[in-house]
């Protein structure tokens, strides 16, 4: 058995999935736990994006708690925020939210922010919250226009993927590329590697030099 079998991921997001085997390891199992994501009234971006991650892991853990299989599992989750200021971006579903937030993040400094959750094997919490900004280039009108018709932007936090087209119109990024793609890895291995997941395991089976 794989000690990977031990590590649930508490997301269904393709990207997350990626960014972990980016870092050498396969979640065993996955385990999306859907919660609500309206923001409480005046809540802050970076405390969305927490207390996000730590419901979408506590919920998994508490559905999983009877099941034979994940016992003795890590289970990771994470919530990313797109945010302008104070205003929380939607995760855009509609063309209108595609286009409202495009319009919003032409030409501006905006701030990603993503929580990471981690429930240990004896039912630790720890969690990170990592920032970026990101500032865009001004959006023409057909730019604008040519991303919505992609369709890129469907379900994704701020209403563009910085790993797809919209990398096209990132002028500057302070911080974590891969927090802003939905993980940061950094932080992730490090929460792992602290709580005594065998993180490089996966990487002693790689290709040699």
């Amino acid at each position: 058995m794989s000690v990977f079998e031990k590590l649930v991921l508490a997301s269904g997001s393709p990207r997350r999935i990626e960014l972990l085997q980016q870092a050498g390891i396969e979640p065993g199992r996955l385990f999306p736990a859907d919660v609500d994501e309206t923001p409480l009234r005046a809540e802050h971006p970076r405390s969305l994006a927490k207390r996000l991650s730590r419901a979408k892991a506590e919920k998994a853990a508490a559905a999983l708690a009877g099941d034979a299989d994940a016992q003795g599992a890590f289970i990771l989750a994470a919530d990313t925020v797109v945010a302008v200021g104070r205003r929380i971006l939607p995760k855009a579903e509609l063309l209108d939210d595609a286009s409202n937030c495009l319009r919003l993040l032409s030409g501006r400094t905006h701030r990603v922010y993503t929580g990471v959750c981690l429930v240990t094997p004896s039912g630790k919490i720890r969690q990170k919250l990592v920032e970026t900004k990101v500032r865009f280039k001004r959006l023409s009108r057909e730019e604008l226009e040519s991303y919505i018709a992609s369709g890129e932007w469907r379900g994704k936090a701020g209403g563009y993927a910085v790993q797809g087209l919209a990398g096209a119109f990132v002028v500057k990024l302070v911080g974590s590329y891969t927090n802003v793609v939905g993980l940061p890895l950094y932080e992730t291995v490090g929460l792992l590697t602290a709580e005594g997941f065998p993180v490089h395991f996966g990487w002693l089976s790689g290709p040699g030099i």
